[in-house]
């Protein structure tokens, strides 16, 4: 029967098809070109996430010039290394404002560097949008100036994930995670949605993340833990793998990780066979899933993996699909915020004109644009919302077995940018 729900259907799936290329009537960009300076983790603990969010920035941009810019614009990528370091960060902030003049900044990923970094683009007053996850923006910590509209924060995806790690795997939880801002967040936020699902927190273990041997601190475990929860980063992470299982062995307790912890590494690695039927949290699925839009399809194509989310030239060289995606999505989430606002030049005006309408976003819907999936923005803290996944270890691969609502991962917010002067 045709109806107006089934037209609507029809035309949004038509859309998604159509939006899988750029249009060929699409007139090439030119002007001033819209410059976007990349801080981008090419060294330090970070450098494995920078050279993906860097291949998937150079993707995104490419795609979006190839349809004709931003507002008519060609963009331009200005990129500096700050070495995964906070202090650095800074420094990087005010060259690529004073010195590039760019439009914006953008791409920083880990927490201590964002937190470094966002002060100093508050006092320049350039639109800050950084691709992170912890709960530094959400939080109302930082300034106005600064925005996560492409990647969730950890509070969220730990209050998505927490109902079913206790419902499913157990309720006595020891926890392992990085001894920083991230980890902190989920030390802490998992400990609230422990206690809020009748669960307990037995212990936790935090790591610093330049730690290159973890066994002593497995040794920390309770006996009567029932999941052992992980996050873990930085160049050892394979080494802290390998050693949880050489530790537990066949006597291990359920296992639930963020991919964090295996970012960057094929699960097929000698050594991670005890992963066999554990967990993990997944943003994106980093391995293809079976009947996956042509719209992920044709992201996966772009930003060049295969079917396990390696380099296709290099098997070895495995994506940070988890969080890599958040790049293309904020380039997207700045070429609208530019064409809606009316931005022009970076001057206190056009800056105030597009941040107020951020302000007014409250969606961005699934599509090329957005391959993750929808989200939800809240305007008030400067934060996006959308979709988590539980993965199990499968056949030395990750297979999707829960995709949770976006309302799963909300809370009540702490702060309201809005109220702050420009």
């Amino acid at each position: 029967m045709f109806t107006r729900r089934n037209a609507l259907k029809t035309l949004a799936a038509l859309a998604a098809v159509a939006s899988s290329a750029p249009s060929a009537l699409a007139q090439a960009p030119k002007g001033r070109p819209i410059r976007i300076g990349f801080q981008v983790h090419r060294t330090g603990i970070g450098a494995v996430y920078g050279r993906w969010y860097e291949r998937t920035t150079t993707a995104a941009v490419k795609l979006i010039n190839e349809a004709g810019g931003i507002a008519g614009r060609p963009v331009e990528i200005v990129a500096e290394d700050d070495g995964t370091d906070p202090k650095r960060g800074s420094e990087v902030v005010e060259k690529l404002a004073r010195q590039h003049k760019v439009d914006f900044v953008y791409g920083t990923l880990f927490s201590h560097v964002v937190i470094g970094s966002a002060p100093r683009a508050g006092e320049l007053k350039i639109p800050y949008f950084v691709v992170s996850e912890g709960y530094h923006v959400a939080s109302g910590k930082l300034n106005r100036y600064v925005f996560q509209p492409g990647i969730t924060d950890v509070r969220a995806q730990v209050n998505a994930m927490a109902a079913w790690v206790l419902g499913k795997l157990g309720k006595k939880v020891t926890m392992i995670y990085p001894d920083y801002a991230f980890g902190y967040d989920h030390r802490d936020y998992f400990s609230q949605a422990a206690a809020k699902h009748g669960g307990t927190v037995l212990e936790k273990l935090d790591i610093p993340p330049t730690e290159k041997s973890f066994t002593r601190y497995f040794a920390r475990v309770p006996k009567d833990t029932e999941v052992l929860y992980h996050v873990m980063v930085g160049p050892a992470v394979l080494t802290f793998v390998k050693e949880m299982g050489e530790h537990f062995g066949s006597r291990r307790p359920q296992i639930f990780g963020f991919i964090d912890s295996l970012e960057g590494v094929d699960m097929a690695t000698p050594g991670l066979d005890f992963l066999e039927g554990t967990y993990f949290w997944e943003a994106f699925p980093r391995y293809a899933q079976p009947k996956m839009p042509k719209h992920v399809q044709e992201y996966r194509k772009r930003v060049g993996v295969n079917d396990a989310g390696a380099n296709p030239s290099d098997i070895k060289d495995v994506s940070t699909f988890s969080h890599m995606f958040g790049c293309w999505e904020t380039l997207y989430a700045i070429k609208q915020a530019v064409e809606k606002s009316g931005y022009r030049d970076p001057s206190p005006k056009d800056y105030k004109a597009l941040i107020e309408y951020l302000e007014t976003v409250k969606r961005f819907d699934e599509g090329l644009e957005h391959p993750q999936g929808p989200k939800l923005f809240n305007g008030q803290l400067h934060q996006c919302y959308g979709h988590q996944y539980v993965s199990q270890v499968e056949k030395k691969r990750l297979k999707v077995v829960h995709r949770t609502s976006i309302e799963d991962g909300l809370y009540d917010p702490e702060a309201d940018y809005t109220k702050q002067p420009l």
